[in-house]
């Protein structure tokens, strides 16, 4: 396998380029095959000698070519096998590369193109397809070079001993040809037809899977079932469709081939009972004919499967280059990092549209290094979208957003992104240990420093306790998205994750929405002791939250109606007032409700 650097930013992927860059191996499996045919050839030609010697006037010299022979045979052996460990190789090679190259797109790949292809395709490309294209690269090339040399090894002794015989021997050749590539046009369509059907029902399957816990609760188990049906039905006769292609393929060229076969011992049996004197040919000659037949005919017979696995190759490469030739829509910028990082967030100008419809209008703000402000603001006025675009996981408008005065557009993403911490508001966890979903960003969480940022990192998001009363402690796997935890709890370590990173600036896109008051207030501790260290932006709907603050910037409808401290805009009675006042009343009723439902049995023990 070969070990050379993957370039993971390489921007074209196409067949001809990985077959370059494997081309040592390809060129040394091609000479390999090449010494191989050249065996068989000569083995060939000293079956000849050895039969004519054991018919002529000396046969006890037939052993002589026979030693040559086994001697050959040895060594087409060694050849033989060595072609396949270069040939081979290199097609596992280019899977392995491949995939790498893969993964890394999929990680520059924006949200467009998520909404386009889903995660069922893409499990079925990253997986069946790659394989199938490693069959391309590895089984594919071989078999085309070997029918190569072995159609010029053998037609050199067939045209050799005789030239007519050769010519009846190929009179199904064109027939052979014409079905082959009427064949590998149908094999390429019905191949496509399945792998589309395939990507369908893989996403059907993941889909399920993944919300398995909604579709029990509705109790929707049956219609789930017949959707799954649906697609699997579908897929089933796209792939039934392939199969009859293929099961013709193989045996219609078998006949086609056999039927040259028949005309050589028809053609061949005269010629050898005519006998050289008479312009035939000789036991010999016949014997070394067959031989060189035997050797093109098998790979031409073959040649269907051959075909079959070239063109699913070809369709699942296709395939892939959807992927590979999808375009980022974010993208590095033409300036290096700045040496020194102190933490100033401005915005300017910011404006920004889902398909048309404006998200953002004209959003202006600045945040000091190691300050703090939150952003308020109903459900679907932008927050999300904002923060989002701080990270650059949104195509971020050129000029709008800037750190330390470099405008974001301009700097390389890694640096942007190391940069700008962003706590998404969906907590996604990882389907491994606590320790591990926490120390994400760390290069190794389980060595005892990792797990020290860890703890403490834990501790601040005040899921520590939790951690540790887990039947494995930080140990316990959490399961498929945190399946196994609460979903404040999920959240919290989600945090905790954020808070262990350490970046410059910190963006929290609500981390308290599914927390209690206790929790709430031991996290907003937390967050401001982090806003000591570094710039945080928090997203939140709760002004007891963005109170805490040391500024508050207030949207609506994507722009930016107020923005002050807690008690400037108090004041102001607007819409945080407003928010404010809101907030003060439902929790007197909750309050309210508490109290009463306390007093309700004393009241009963009275009556």
């Amino acid at each position: 396998m070969s070990h050379r650097p993957i370039d993971t930013t390489e921007t074209q992927v196409t067949m001809a380029g990985q077959l370059r860059r494997h081309l040592p191996a390809y060129l040394a499996g091609l000479v390999v095959l090449a010494a191989f045919q050249f065996a068989m050839n000569r083995i060939d030609w000293l079956s000849k000698s050895a039969i004519d010697r054991i018919f002529g006037e000396h046969p006890e010299e037939s052993y002589k070519p026979a030693l040559f022979m086994l001697g050959l045979a040895v060594f087409a052996f060694g050849s033989r096998i060595a072609s396949r460990l270069f040939v081979f190789n290199a097609g596992r090679d280019v899977e392995y590369e491949m995939r790498a190259l893969l993964l890394a797109r999929l990680h520059r790949l924006g949200t467009a193109f998520y909404r386009k292809m889903s995660s069922g395709e893409i499990m079925s490309r990253s997986t069946g397809d790659l394989a199938q294209v490693r069959l391309l690269f590895g089984f594919g090339v071989l078999n085309i070079i070997n029918v190569l040399f072995a159609f010029g090894s053998a037609l050199q002794v067939m045209a050799t001993i005789s030239i007519t015989l050769t010519l009846v021997s190929f009179i199904t050749m064109p027939a052979t040809v014409v079905l082959t590539r009427y064949f590998s046009r149908r094999t390429f369509d019905r191949t496509r037809a399945t792998q589309v059907a395939l990507g369908k029902l893989t996403d059907s399957l993941q889909t399920n899977l993944a919300g398995v816990r909604i579709v029990r609760s509705f109790a929707l188990e049956t219609r789930e079932l017949h959707r799954f049906q649906e697609v699997n039905r579908a897929y089933l006769e796209a792939s039934l469709a392939l199969a009859r292609v293929r099961g013709l393929l193989f045996p219609i060229l078998g006949a086609t081939s056999a039927g040259g076969i028949l005309a050589f011992y028809w053609y061949g049996g005269s010629l050898l009972l005519r006998g050289p004197a008479a312009g035939g040919i000789t036991k010999g000659d016949f014997f070394a004919f067959q031989l060189a037949l035997g050797r093109m005919m098998w790979p031409m017979i073959a040649l269907g499967f051959v075909v079959a696995v070239l063109q699913r190759g070809r369709v699942s490469f296709g395939c892939l280059k959807e992927i590979f030739d999808a375009s980022p829509e974010v993208t590095d910028g033409p300036l290096p990092a700045p040496q020194e990082v102190r933490g100033t967030l401005s915005i300017t100008g910011l404006s920004f549209e889902y398909d048309a419809r404006k998200v953002l209008d004209a959003v202006t703000f600045e945040v000091p290094a190691g300050k703090s402000v939150a952003i308020v603001g109903r459900t679907g006025s932008g927050k999300s979208t904002l923060a989002m675009l701080l990270a650059r996981l949104l195509p971020t408008p050129k000029g709008t957003v800037f750190i330390d005065g470099h405008d974001t557009c301009s700097l390389p993403l890694s640096f942007v992104r190391h940069t700008v911490g962003y706590a998404q508001q969906d907590a996604f966890l990882f389907s491994t240990t606590v320790a591990r979903n926490i120390g994400f960003s760390l290069d190794e969480p389980d060595s005892p420093e990792g797990m020290d940022l860890v703890r403490d990192a834990a501790r601040e998001a005040q899921v520590l306790e939790e951690a540790l009363s887990l039947p494995e402690q930080f140990d316990t796997v959490v399961g498929e998205r945190g399946v196994q935890l609460s979903g404040g709890q999920k959240q919290r370590v989600a945090l905790a994750r954020a808070l262990a990173w350490g970046p410059h600036i910190l963006v929290l896109d609500d981390p308290l929405s599914a927390v209690d008051a206790k929790t709430e207030a031991a996290i907003l501790q937390a967050i401001e002791r982090q806003a000591q260290k570094r710039t945080v932006v928090l997203i939140t709907h709760r002004v007891a939250a963005a109170a805490r603050c040391d500024a508050i910037v207030v949207l609506d409808q994507g722009r930016v109606v107020e923005r002050g401290t807690h008690d400037e805009l108090l004041r102001a009675q607007g819409i945080y007032a407003a928010f404010a006042e809101e907030q003060q009343m439902a929790h007197e009723l909750d309050e309210l409700d508490v109290d009463s439902g306390s007093l309700t049995p004393s009241s009963a023990e009275v009556a």
